[in-house]
């Protein structure tokens, strides 16, 4: 080791590789690496040959701690990946290609950046980024979830614009986001936070979201004051824990990163799309507000005032939940919510005996900044083994991330 090396080494920063591989989103690295270093922390950069065709490494030679590297022949030291790894409090990949998880899955140590993340104990995050098509391919996905079964850390992509104009999942998480996480574990030792660290990799859990809409006529329909804020809460932080998550929602929230979304707007397609996606899940999390009644016949066309006040004849819709109880696989987590205005926890206990569920989130939403189009929430978590959990007023994700960790010891053993 050099004198340059023991300095760097005692000057008190944490040590982060930086490993860029040969992506479009290369040119966000440099954003990433310009907040790590802003926030203390020593930025080695090691970028692939091929991501030198994104961005250059006199960029990153400008704005990061030490001169970047790319090759196991061009240093001074005889084994740099070695020395990378051994100095490393963490390294993160971003943006991390198909190509890159396929080959550090594989155990391929074919370039200075696989050789450091072969040769490293440090904790490892990777952030991928890749087209739609790409991020769905269960190659992808297996490779993820190898590296996730190692310890590895996952910063999911998200959706939006992709190289060519396209929309879609598979956008690098932004450079914010990705700096954040990493601040957070160097801040833990190197442990991931629950955002990060996969908990949930390898399980499938599957959403539903929003309030249904029966029409009555094809401008007007029944509907309730869900927005849909906590589904999608429960739905993307599952999917940072790691989870394969299913959608189906009938709100227009953003969407989390890496869920598979299915758009419904009637309690009658979102059975449907349940009942199909309940066969293959882990955990089915019931968060809907689903219309109790719909009229029985819609009108073809527009009802008009003139016409005189509709006699609307309504009838019930299937309870959805229900039937979900009734068709779970052993072993499968079944979780419902019940809004309620008066007598909350003894029509939760009810409703969760009587529709043979885990857990039931339960809130009053009467209550101030509680429930329905809030950005905050406050529940009470029943279980079905006499547990009972409080979750004071908080941001939904909160709410969603204590709901998962009441879900968590659950998986495999829930009651038949």
């Amino acid at each position: 080791m050099t004198g340059d090396d023991a300095r760097l080494l005692d000057d008190g920063r944490p040590f982060v590789v930086l490993g860029v591989s040969a992506g479009i989103a290369a040119y966000k690295a440099v954003e990433l690496c310009r907040l790590l270093v802003d926030a203390g922390v020593h930025v080695a950069p090691v970028l692939t040959e091929r991501a030198t065709r994104f961005v250059g490494r006199a960029t990153f030679d400008a704005l990061a701690s030490e001169p970047t590297q790319m090759s196991v022949w061009d240093e001074v030291s005889p084994i740099p990946h070695t020395r990378l790894g051994q100095r490393a409090d963490l390294i993160v990949v971003a943006p991390a290609t198909a190509d890159l998880l396929a080959r550090y899955a594989a155990g391929i140590a074919d370039d200075l950046l696989t050789t450091t993340l072969v040769a490293t104990a440090a904790p490892v995050v990777v952030c991928p980024a890749m087209h739609t098509e790409m991020w769905a391919h269960p190659s992808v996905q297996d490779n993820l979830a190898t590296l996730r079964s190692r310890g590895v850390s996952v910063v999911p992509p998200e959706d939006g614009r992709l190289a060519g104009g396209d929309i879609g999942s598979g956008r690098m998480a932004e450079p914010a986001t990705i700096a954040a996480a990493v601040l957070e574990m160097l801040a833990a030792g190197g442990a991931p936070s629950p955002d990060v660290i996969g908990d949930l990799s390898g399980v499938t859990v599957l959403v539903s979201a929003g309030g249904t809409r029966e029409a009555i006529d094809p401008v007007r329909f029944i509907t309730n004051r869900s927005s849909g804020k906590q589904g999608h809460a429960v739905a993307d932080a599952a999917a940072r824990r790691g989870a394969t998550v299913v959608l189906v929602t009938t709100s227009s929230q953003p969407r989390p990163s890496g869920a598979l979304v299915i758009e419904v707007e009637t309690a009658e397609q979102m059975e449907t799309a349940m009942l199909a996606k309940a066969e293959t899940a882990d955990v089915v999390i019931m968060a809907a507000a689903v219309a109790d009644f719909r009229p029985k016949l819609a009108a073809d066309v527009k009802l008009h005032k003139a016409d005189g006040i509709p006699d609307l004849l309504l009838e019930p819709t299937n309870d959805i939940l229900a039937e979900l109880g009734r068709r779970r696989r052993p072993g499968q987590v079944l979780v419902g919510f019940a809004a309620e205005t008066d007598d909350v926890r003894e029509r939760a206990l009810a409703k969760m005996q009587a529709k043979q569920v885990d857990l039931m989130v339960a809130n009053d939403v009467s209550a101030p900044e509680v429930g329905f189009d809030h950005d905050t929430n406050a529940v009470t978590i029943f279980g079905a083994d006499g547990a009972v959990v409080f979750v004071p007023l908080a941001a939904k994700y909160e709410v969603a991330n204590a709901i998962l960790d009441r879900v968590l010891p659950l998986i495999g053993g829930a009651r038949t």
